[in-house]
């Protein structure tokens, strides 16, 4: 098993323990294999996750079904225009008979947050969680108090409604590590939804703890990235705020602001966590392609000429990919190199 005391594991039991996890998940959830995935891309790599998608597509029996199989707290915030943020975070409260004030802490303290259609709450209430999702603790009256590890935030928004929502501020949208999109299931998907649904209730085994998440987190970090592939993520996200340098000057009207230096740090990171999760200790190219899609499209801010050419940042990230080149396949030295010197 993992120790989850000094985070020593061997490939063997990385892997057996990863495949544990999603067969507990997968007894459960039908279908959504690309969302389950990044879910756990973003548990390694220690990053949080902006959802998108119609009501009804899972999204929150993924999250508490995967606490359920770690031994993990899970907590479900329904955002509301009447939130505020104590109802996040805590609050001070005044004991009358001892004429002392508490502090009772709020539902982030938890390993698995949902946040459910974030964008119904005003800015105030979102911007809440900046503190916690970066810096992982919570400051009330004063006193800093740190949320649990692991600590993973995912949030929920419909695009189908507008009426009552807000947009989320930019420094709230940086945060995430992935903006992922979640679609409908196929017809034999759906067919053994209802099948299992309406059939007995499936009991998820824990089959994982916290310490052993935080072994594979650990682990996770150990994965060589070569520095051309660093570089390319350099250049990729360097092309969302200069086009025209990469031969993209007709997409420079359609881009008011790129992407953050956050935007390469996460990149690389969930490229670390895909590579782990695929049982390298080595990322490749495709690693970081597969990712680009989900961590830049939120981060792109479009002009209205892109909003009324009806051009989406999904698009533009398409055409970014097909300009910027990937680099060679790290060689097998290198990785060699790495692994001695780790």
């Amino acid at each position: 098993m993992l120790n989850g005391s000094n985070g020593a594991s061997n490939p063997g039991e990385v892997a057996s323990l990863m495949e544990r996890i999603l067969y507990e998940v997968k007894r459960v959830v039908v279908g959504q294999d690309r969302f389950l995935e990044r879910v756990l891309i973003a548990m390694l790599a220690q990053g949080h996750l902006l959802v998108e998608g119609v009501p009804g597509l899972a999204k929150t029996l993924t999250v508490k079904t995967l606490a359920a199989t770690m031994r993990g707290s899970f907590k479900r915030i329904q955002f509301t225009p009447d939130l505020v943020p104590a109802d996040l975070v805590g609050t001070r409260i005044y004991n009358q008979k001892t004429g002392d004030f508490s502090t009772s802490l709020g539902p982030v303290f938890t390993h698995l947050l949902l946040a459910d259609e974030i964008n119904r709450a005003p800015a105030k209430v979102q911007s809440a969680l900046l503190e916690v999702m970066q810096e992982r603790q919570v400051t009330i009256a004063g006193e800093t108090h740190v949320v649990p590890e692991p600590f993973l935030v995912m949030a929920t928004q419909n695009p189908i409604e507008t009426e009552g929502t807000y947009a989320l501020p930019e420094a709230q949208v940086d945060r995430f590590m992935m903006k992922v999109l979640v679609g409908y299931p196929t017809e034999e998907e759906e067919f053994v939804i209802v099948e299992r649904v309406t059939g007995e209730p499936v009991h998820v085994n824990a089959v994982a703890t916290t310490e052993q998440l935080g072994a594979l987190q650990q682990e996770c970090r150990k994965v060589y990235v070569d520095p051309s592939l660093m570089q390319y993520a350099v250049r990729l996200v360097s092309a969302t705020r200069q086009p025209a340098r990469y031969g993209l000057a007709d997409s420079q009207k359609y881009i008011n602001f790129g992407a953050s230096p956050r935007a390469t740090i996460h990149l690389i990171e969930g490229a670390r966590g895909l590579a782990f999760l695929r049982g390298r200790p080595y990322v490749l190219p495709e690693d970081v392609l597969d990712l680009v899609p989900d961590v830049l499209r939120h981060r792109l801010v479009l002009t209205y000429e892109a909003l009324s050419d009806g051009l989406t940042a999904d698009q533009l990230i398409q055409r970014i990919v097909q300009k910027v080149p990937a680099p060679e396949k790290p060689m097998a030295h290198h990785v060699a190199q790495a692994a001695a010197n780790a």
